[in-house]
């Protein structure tokens, strides 16, 4: 009688060993298990042209959705379910398990290095500013716009630029926070505000497809600083924390990708250039690792 209680009793603790082990360590390769067990994954992007948009047609498009469609289909994932969001979505979302993944136009920084796992970066580009045409208020720097309390600018929520106006001394009295990239436009357009800020190919691809009579870009523009140095952004892919496994499966394609040129082949199409390429620089690195 007390074998069959021994029995029972190790038989009761090794289904709970392996519950937990389906629910640590085994969780990390669960998305990406699933995504190749149903040839499909759910990425939910930034609605901001060039990273992620929809053509006339209604093709969904854009730099990051092409790199992530080419990673996704070199680890045997054909099928990619993008959904177009709000940026400031993307995280929250991304944690309540509606996308598997999130990506465009998403910066690797340490705060949301505790939110989310990145892979690798996939591009580095610089920050740019517009203002009404002729620049009446002799804008040039963030810097210009914290010393003259009269100028307003208009930034997308959740953007990196709001950290860097921050670091430059700008209140938030002077800051108009929007949805996205056509409401920012609309509002210097409208003379709402004196300024716009946003990514370098972001700007130029807004200005592209918006009536842009009464604005331009600031040309000799000042690249921010933080702490001293000048800042470049650098983008990448986010998983949900625990999902090592498909981070490391996903940065071993995106690297071959790289070695290999295909790259910087597909981000071209969307006007990024060499010099818009990640180089040296690490997820780890970014995140204060």
């Amino acid at each position: 009688m007390k074998k069959l209680f021994y029995l029972s009793l190790l038989m009761f603790l090794a289904l709970i060993l392996a519950a937990c082990s389906s629910t640590t360590g085994g969780s990390e390769l669960a998305t990406l298990e699933k995504a190749r067990e149903e040839g499909k994954i759910v990425v939910g992007f930034a609605g901001e042209k060039p990273y992620a948009y929809k053509t006339a047609d209604g093709e969904l498009t854009g730099e990051a959705v092409e790199v992530a469609r080419a990673v996704f289909k070199e680890l045997g994932i054909d099928e990619m379910e993008g959904v177009l969001t709000e940026f400031s979505s993307l995280i929250p979302g991304l944690k309540a398990e509606r996308f598997d993944v999130i990506t465009a136009g998403m910066y690797v920084t340490p705060d949301r290095c505790e939110k989310v796992a990145f892979g690798e970066p996939e591009y580095s580009i610089g920050e740019a500013l517009a203002v009404q045409k002729g620049n009446p208020m002799d804008i040039h720097s963030y810097e210009d716009i914290a010393a003259n309390p009269d100028v307003k600018i208009a930034v997308m929520e959740g953007a990196i630029e709001l950290q860097y106006l921050e670091a430059a001394g700008v209140p938030d009295s002077q800051i108009e926070i929007v949805s996205d990239i056509p409401s920012n436009v609309q509002a210097l357009q409208s003379g709402r505000v004196d300024a716009i800020t946003m990514t370098g190919p972001t700007l130029e691809a807004a200005m592209e497809t918006a009536d842009i009579a009464n604005i331009e870009r600031v040309e000799d523009f000042k690249q921010p600083t933080v702490d001293g140095e000048s800042v470049r952004g650098y983008g990448a892919a986010a998983f949900r924390l625990g999902d090592e496994a498909f981070v490391k499966a996903y940065n071993e394609k995106l690297q071959e990708m790289k070695d290999s040129g295909k790259l910087l082949e597909i981000i071209s199409q969307f006007g990024f250039s060499e010099a818009d390429l990640p180089g040296d620089m690490t997820t780890a690195e970014l995140c204060g690792q």
